[in-house]
C-alpha cells in the first residue's frame, strides 16, 4: 500500500504536520495568591492554556501551609508554581513585596521546583469581581485571585510562544528573502 506521505511530498506538498508550530510541552502549574492569613491556589496547565481555582490554604502557621501544599503538589505533580507578586498600583515594593517573594524563595528552596513571579495588580479585584457576577462571597477571592495570577502567566506564555512562533515563521515582521 503507497504511503500517503510519500505521495503527498513526491506531489510537491509538505508531509502532513509540515510548517505549522509545535505544539506546546504540556506542562501543570500551580499558581498562588500569597496572604499573611491565607493563600489561595488554583490549578492549570499549559495545553488548554487555563487555570481554574483550586483551594484556599486558610492558616497563619507556616508549617501547615507547606504542609497542605505539599498535599496538594503530591496530588497534582505540577511541573512549576507561579506566585502573584504584589506591588502599589505604581509598580513600587511594599512589605507585602518582599512577604511574597520570601515565599516564592521558600517554595523553591522546599521543593526544588522551578517558581516564577507574576504582577499580580488588582487581580484581587478582578476576583471580586469575577465572583460578585457569578452571586458568590466576595470574601472568598483567594482561590480565584490564584486563578486570575496563573491565567495572566499562562495568557503572557501563549503570548510570547505565538510572537515567537511568527517571528521563527516569518509571519508579522520581517520577510524572508530567499
Amino acid at each position: 500500500m503507497p504511503d500517503p506521505a510519500a505521495h503527498a511530498r513526491s506531489a510537491g506538498e509538505p508531509a502532513p504536520g509540515v510548517g505549522l508550530p509545535a505544539a506546546p510541552t504540556p506542562r501543570t502549574l500551580l499558581g498562588f495568591d500569597f496572604g499573611t492569613r491565607r493563600i489561595g491556589v488554583a490549578v492549570g496547565n499549559t495545553v488548554t492554556g487555563t487555570a481554574r481555582a483550586l483551594a484556599t490554604i486558610d492558616t497563619p502557621v507556616s508549617e501547615r501551609r507547606f504542609e497542605a501544599i505539599a498535599a496538594l503538589l503530591a496530588e497534582w505533580r505540577p511541573d512549576a508554581l507561579i506566585v502573584g507578586l504584589p506591588t502599589d498600583e505604581d509598580g513600587s515594593e511594599t512589605d507585602r513585596t518582599r512577604l511574597a517573594n520570601r515565599f516564592a524563595n521558600r517554595l523553591r528552596g522546599r521543593f526544588g521546583l522551578p517558581v516564577a513571579l507574576v504582577d499580580e495588580r488588582f487581580s484581587s479585584r478582578e476576583a471580586q469581581a469575577i465572583i460578585a457576577s457569578a452571586g458568590g462571597n466576595p470574601g472568598d477571592d483567594d482561590a480565584v485571585a490564584a486563578e486570575v495570577i496563573l491565567q495572566q502567566y499562562l495568557d503572557d506564555a501563549a503570548r510570547a510562544t505565538s510572537s515567537e512562533a511568527q517571528a521563527r515563521h516569518g509571519e508579522g515582521g520581517a520577510q524572508d528573502t530567499p
